[in-house]
């Protein structure tokens, strides 16, 4: 996520990190809006809830979990390096593909 966040920072925009620990120190320096939340995973049903689109980069069981409920929220999955074939998300090839696959689906 801090090759995101850093990305978004280099083009202007506002991060926000909504962290699965107990501490704001565990967000990596390009955050803007640290949120503590300190429910590990189960923190994946508020970003689920919160996000426009997800885009799933490659992953664990974790990343699983954030495609699962955001699909179960009606939000639409782009999924890039990813060894899942998931019925209801969307293959992107590149980075940049992704972004505006995403901003295709919410706008």
């Amino acid at each position: 996520m801090e090759a995101a966040c850093r990305g978004c920072k280099e083009e202007g925009g506002k991060t926000v990190g909504i962290l699965p620990g107990p501490s704001v120190n565990e967000a990596n320096p390009y955050v803007d809006i640290a949120i503590v939340t300190d429910m590990g995973h189960a923190r994946n049903a508020i970003i689920a809830a919160s996000c426009d689109a997800a885009i799933a980069v490659g992953g664990e069981y974790g990343t699983l979990s954030e495609i699962a409920l955001s699909i179960k929220n009606g939000k639409p999955v782009i999924i890039l390096c990813s060894k899942w074939d998931i019925e209801g998300t969307i293959p992107a090839h590149s980075a940049k593909e992704a972004v505006d696959m995403a901003f295709k689906q919410i706008n």
